[in-house]
């Protein structure tokens, strides 16, 4: 197995019993180094401040009387873990869970946290949603805020595509105003691309920002921004953080939230958010791409 686990293997055998070794971790301080490169001022620990939330739609086993059961699932990941898991890995893991026997959903759902916890070494929380639950615990809601994405409309010339995210291009139009003039951003995006860093296949994703902030904030600059993105090789996890990094060293908002909804690929969505505050943590949710 290579460096980057089984994502990065040209063939996948896909196994057929119990296999908890098929987690792959990865680090977290893989990203943040690089981000801590590019953000000197940023303190590496605001990073660590929220949750990943990931989606899990293929999730089956077998109940006492060898009867395959199915369901769908949410896995809380706290940004304190020092690492994510191999989206591949994690896919293939649940997999090797479809002809095991087990006597009760909790049975199911307390194997599957032990493993994950002990992959990650953090714990994680796992919810599992009978079907017929889904419109109720795993409804389809619409982002907050106001969509930019035709903030671009009235260019005069196309839009150059950029080799690697640009923060500079949040900066073009700061102006810092008055002591007491504080304004609240809240805003979304459905043009957030960017490509696995392993496969380099395309990963598409609609991007939240909830920023309080003394500085004016262009629509179009950030649009600018988050269309940087389209060629960065980055995961999940590490492209919100570079976002909330980049958005606090350039705003010094006094209260920020930076999320992603990541579309589904091998039955999985990856949904990253980072707050300046606990307090600030928004519920869990999904979006129709998802």
């Amino acid at each position: 197995m290579s460096i980057h686990g089984i994502l990065g293997e040209q063939t996948t055998t896909y196994p057929t019993t119990y296999s908890p070794e098929m987690l792959f971790p990865i680090a977290r301080s893989l990203g943040r180094s690089v981000i801590a490169k590019s953000n000197a001022d940023i303190d590496i620990e605001s990073l660590t401040v929220g949750v990943d939330w990931w989606h899990a739609f293929e999730v089956s086993w077998l109940n006492a009387l060898g009867v395959a059961q199915v369901a769908m699932a949410r896995f809380t990941i706290s940004a304190t873990s020092p690492f994510i898991i191999e989206s591949k890995s994690l896919k293939l893991y649940l997999n090797s869970l479809n002809f095991t026997q087990f006597d009760s959903w909790e049975a199911v759902k307390a194997l599957i946290s032990e493993d994950l916890s002990k992959c990650l070494q953090s714990e994680v929380k796992v919810d599992l949603f009978r079907l017929e639950d889904a419109t109720s615990r795993l409804m389809v809601v619409q982002p907050d805020g106001v969509c930019i994405d035709e903030a671009l409309k009235n260019l005069k010339a196309p839009l150059p595509l950029a080799d690697h995210p640009d923060s500079t291009l949040l900066s073009v139009s700061d102006i810092q105003v008055s002591e007491n003039a504080s304004q609240t951003y809240s805003f979304y995006s459905n043009l957030l691309r960017s490509n696995c860093p392993v496969t380099n296949q395309p990963d598409w994703g609609t991007l939240g920002v909830m920023m309080t902030t003394k500085r004016l904030v262009s629509d179009t600059n950030m649009l600018r921004y988050i269309l940087s993105y389209q060629q960065h090789n980055g995961f999940h996890e590490q492209c919100v953080e570079q976002i909330f990094a980049d958005l606090m060293t350039h705003f010094a908002p006094s209260s920020l939230i930076v999320r992603a909804w990541y579309t589904r690929r091998g039955g999985i969505d990856i949904n990253p958010c980072r707050v300046s505050d606990l307090s600030l943590l928004p519920k869990p949710s999904r979006l129709i791409r998802q």
